[in-house]
């Protein structure tokens, strides 16, 4: 029997829309759902691989328990109802004495998060956090700080831009299907790309201009970008006049952040600032400079992100085709989004987060997403309180908070580690209990509600029976819920009805998924009128460049710049990133992407190797003050002579992922644990390493 099942990608956070072919209950062929605009059909190398995790022979098969010393990677088999039993136990007893605050959920942000945060929400934890914080909580505050709203609230028109700026975005290897596509489409039609990055990547391979930055000198080299336009009245005059607060104390800050200045701080030369600027301008509203997707860098980050946003500003490009674009609602055509079990009603929690967002100490980082790298100091110093349970839902703080041997040290303070997950992850390996996920194409999941120039919803359908021992994480979390006593925020008994739940007053059923994949509330693409029908959450309902967000905190709006310091003499500056072939520290250990790419690298400028008497691919032994470990070298002209480059993910030490054990190193054992305390994000780059020929 064949037939073919729309559902949704899971392979990364993008979610592409695909479609599954499937024959005598096996998946044959996945593709990208030809329905949807911008896919036409295509699909990234993850997506594709997607069936060999599914019929991966390492993945984790059945409910288990530890019966080992933490990390041994000794356990025993159990069903689901004892291992159940056994977290609830260990939960109630925790709970009980120390309070629900004291249990911490981290997630990989996804569908089911309404359902995470739900049972946080009923034993009375505020703590909840996302994978979303250690990435891009800078990029949300800067945000937040201008327009009043998230990131996750707007999006790029990119298949209508002119011309594209990408600070360090590496669009062409962390791959979104249809913004790659769009991007393609406009660089065809003759839009123009700058690329800017300490590193030569493959998107600055396909750009017009690409300019090597000193490492960490992004901010300098906008503000004098932001000179330049205003000096020149190179701006949307009529736009910004309309919708911008403090442009006259904008004009006053950067009078003396001149092109020359930041040549001296940049390496750009100032004559390059200069053209720069005016090409771009030529182009405006039909403009993108990128704000990015993981912003975390350095501890300006909300500055820096800031600056690119005010630059979108000053172009006009905020609500305009070929620019940056407001996401909408349902509500924008009189229909309903679908219903999260948040919506329902909570006993008030009294007990301050554990990172401790929202009081004096971090007022601005989002409470939606948490700031996880706080997680290892709460639990080892008690502040505020004692943190004694960590449910790792598909989320890897091992892999992913900087400085894993102070994570360790923090996790063995811990009563109870549960992990939800599909395959062994470092944390997985490190729990008491794992709990196995079906993997996403076993599960029918939540709805994802699709907002945009066209708000839609999509549906993530099963499209083949589990084959192993495994269950949904959104029944894992209700059937712990009713062995708390909490069961009756979760008003379903599978997924097929927690999505018909969902779907109530919306107008649509399941049935209506059918067809395409997804729905629609509306034909037409929806831009807001710009000169009078922007909405803008602020309290002015301005863009606030002199932001009321900061300013109430007690932050400034346009902060002098900080010099960015070279790293002392014998040392480098380590960055970090993606490529196409992964996705954060889970597909690693996937047979054919593991084939493609089994190990990281260090990227180190052939001058300073050279030096050191490193060789290309000879093996090196980088340290920090935290960390070290060993990697072959990757001796290159293609990379700043201050920085050495990694890729995020490699260094598993869960002996049962076999393809990808000890293959490489983990950027997160190296990184101190420093951040932007205003946006909330770790600085990634902000750490200086010895390399060394071992």
């Amino acid at each position: 029997m064949e037939k073919e099942v729309y559902s949704l990608c899971f392979m990364c956070s993008a979610r592409c829309p695909i479609k599954v072919a499937v024959k005598d209950g096996q998946v044959k062929f996945i593709e990208g759902n030809p329905h949807v605009a911008g896919m036409e059909g295509s699909l990234c190398a993850r997506g594709a691989a997607s069936i060999s995790s599914l019929y991966d022979d390492q993945r984790v098969k059945s409910p288990l328990i530890r019966v080992g010393k933490r990390g041994a990677g000794h356990w025993r088999k159990a069903s689901w109802s004892e291992a159940l039993d056994y977290t609830s136990d260990k939960l109630k007893e925790i709970i009980e004495k120390f309070g629900g605050h004291s249990v911490v959920l981290a997630e990989r942000t996804q569908l089911a998060t309404h359902v995470s945060k739900t049972f946080l929400k009923a034993i009375k934890s505020p703590n909840h956090f996302t994978h979303d914080a250690l990435c891009k909580g800078s990029v949300n505050t800067a945000c937040r700080s201008l327009f009043g709203c998230p990131d996750t609230e707007m999006n790029m028109d990119y298949k209508n831009a002119k011309h594209f700026i990408l600070f360090g975005r590496n669009l062409f290897e962390a791959i979104e299907v249809k913004p790659v596509n769009g991007m393609m489409e406009a660089l065809e039609k003759g839009a123009k790309l700058t690329y800017i990055d300490p590193r030569v990547t493959v998107t600055a391979t396909k750009a017009h201009r690409y300019l090597m930055i000193r490492p960490g000198t992004d901010l300098a080299l906008n503000y004098a970008l932001i000179n330049v336009i205003l000096k020149e009245n190179l701006y949307d005059a009529e736009y910004v006049d309309k919708w911008v607060l403090g442009l006259g104390e904008l004009q006053a800050f950067v009078n003396d952040y001149t092109p020359e200045w930041a040549e001296k701080e940049t390496g750009i030369l100032a004559a390059t600032i200069v053209e720069m600027a005016r090409e771009v301008a030529e182009d405006k509203p039909a403009v993108i400079f990128h704000f990015g997707y993981r912003g975390a860098s350095h501890t300006n980050e909300t500055y820096m992100r800031r600056s690119i946003m005010i630059l979108n500003t000053l172009m006009g490009s905020v609500e305009a085709k070929g620019g940056f674009f407001f996401k909408k609602g349902p509500g924008e055509v009189g229909g309903k989004p679908a219903r999260k079990l948040t919506d329902q009603k909570f006993s008030k929690i009294e007990a301050p987060r554990f990172d401790k967002v929202g009081t004096p100490e971090l007022p601005l980082p989002d409470p939606a997403h948490g700031v996880g790298q706080m997680l290892p100091h709460a639990i080892l110093n008690e502040d505020p309180y004692p943190i004694k349970a960590l449910i790792a839902f598909r989320f890897d703080p091992l892999m992913s908070i900087p400085d894993t041997n102070l994570t360790k040290k923090a996790l063995e303070k811990l009563d109870l580690i549960v992990a939800i997950d599909i395959n062994y992850s470092d944390i997985a390996w490190y729990a008491d209990v794992i709990l196995p996920e079906s993997f996403y194409l076993e599960r029918t999941d939540c709805i994802q509600q699709a907002n945009g120039l066209k708000p839609q919803m999509f549906l993530r359908k099963q499209t083949v029976a589990p084959r192993h021992d495994t269950l949904d994480g959104a029944i894992i979390l209700k059937q712990i819920g009713e062995r708390l006593g909490i069961g009756k925020f979760f008003p379903y008994e599978n997924m097929e009805e927690l999505v018909a739940w969902q779907l109530e007053g919306t107008g649509f059923t399941i049935e209506d998924f059918e067809k395409k994949g997804f729905v629609a509330y509306g034909k037409d693409q929806i831009f807001w009128d710009r000169k009078n029908g922007i909405k803008l959450k602020t309290p002015s309902g301005k863009i606030e460049f002199k932001s009321s967000l900061l300013e109430n905190a007690g932050f400034e709006s346009f902060p002098a710049y900080t010099p960015m310091p070279s790293p002392p003499e014998g040392l480098f500056r380590l960055l970090v990133g993606r490529n196409a072939l992964h996705t954060h520290v889970s597909t690693q250990n996937n047979p054919y992407l593991n084939e493609l790419c089994s190990e990281n690298v260090l990227w180190i400028n052939e001058g300073r190797a050279a030096k050191l008497g490193i060789s290309d691919r000879a093996m090196v032994e980088v340290s920090s003050k935290v960390g070290s470990g060993r990697i072959r070298a990757k001796v290159t002209d293609l990379i700043h002579p201050e920085a050495v480059f990694m890729i995020h993910g490699f260094g598993h030490e869960a002996e049962k992922a076999g393809r990808s054990y000890q293959k490489g190193v983990s950027d997160a054992v190296l990184q101190e644990s420093i951040m932007d305390k205003i946006g909330g994000s770790p600085a990634l780059h902000d750490t200086f390493v010895s390399v060394k020929r071992v």
